[in-house]
């Protein structure tokens, strides 16, 4: 099988989406991809428990892609072998009522992950930069300020919200939350595929929405705003990954990679040792309790 590495997948210079595959070639069979999965899903479980134990770091794992793109069943997959109370999936759809009241960012930063666990967010703060964008008018929900009509969304407005996401993401790593972004990255061809398997596969007929079609229809749109959010907001502290997502069990064995090769990095992540007192008394302890059988 292929070596697969974060850094293949990692964005630390500009890119055009254009350029990039949306097919990666392992060289493996399915089932071998299954198993190696497989053992990458039993590392991260164990890897969480440690991180449960240490309690100095959250995980936020942001997914962003085109509908079809696999979002929902790659969350299956990848943290299947979790501990339940280790992972929590956020899947934020349009703002209701309430998270309108608030700021964009509000209710992601009160998703985040409380520290020794992990946060998945299906769809992200970047739909405020990217549906949006393409959809302008739903600015207005957010009664802004100043922001009275579209015309009135300049530029200035975008770099103002990227400044804004930037400036998060880095406050939330300084305090312990590791961040970690990926695009999965369709062809429109695989997305027609898909959409029509929806239509045809009658257990998958309620995933098809018409509204499917006309965001299709805004496709080269949506690549643009998409470019120009990873490239504007990949750091160090808070990468971008673009995962090849045209075999959805490439794309879940190349996440679950790159999340425990970025993860491995923190090297002082370890599980805390007994406690002195508590180690010179396990003779005292052990007594204790088998006087109980």
């Amino acid at each position: 099988m292929k070596t697969i590495r974060s850094e293949h997948f990692k964005i630390s210079a500009p890119v055009k989406l254009s350029e990039v595959p949306t097919f990666y070639n392992v060289e493996t069979s399915e089932k071998k991809k299954e198993k190696e999965l497989q053992k990458v899903r039993e590392k991260l479980s164990k890897l969480q428990d440690k991180m449960y134990a240490h309690n100095r770091y959250g995980v936020l794992i942001c997914l962003q892609g085109m509908d079809t793109a696999g979002k929902d069943s790659l969350i299956r997959e990848v943290f299947k072998e979790f501990n339940a109370r280790g992972v929590v999936v956020h899947s934020f759809k349009t703002p209701n009522s309430t998270e309108l009241e608030h700021d964009y960012l509000w209710r992601h930063y009160v998703a985040l992950p409380e520290k020794g666990k992990f946060s998945v967010f299906n769809r992200t703060h970047y739909e405020n930069v990217l549906v949006t964008r393409v959809h302008p008018e739903y600015i207005l929900n957010e009664n802004i300020p100043g922001i009275e009509n579209v015309a009135d969304i300049t530029p200035q407005f975008w770099d103002n919200r990227f400044e804004s996401i930037n400036a998060f993401e880095k406050h939330i790593s300084s305090n312990g939350v590791v961040i970690l972004k990926f695009f999965l990255h369709l062809s429109k061809e695989e997305q027609r595929q898909r959409l029509m398997r929806r239509l045809e596969t009658e257990k998958h007929n309620w995933k098809f929405s018409p509204g499917d079609l006309k965001e299709r229809a805004l496709w080269d749109q949506y690549t643009q705003c998409y470019e120009e959010a990873i490239n504007r907001t990949s750091k160090p502290h808070a990468p971008w990954f673009i995962v090849p997502a045209d075999n959805k069990e490439t794309a879940r064995f190349i996440v679950a990679k790159t999340i425990l090769d970025e993860l491995e990095k923190y090297t002082d992540i370890k599980e805390p040792e007994m406690d002195d007192k508590i180690r010179e008394n396990i003779a005292l302890y052990r007594e204790f309790l088998s006087k109980e059988k």
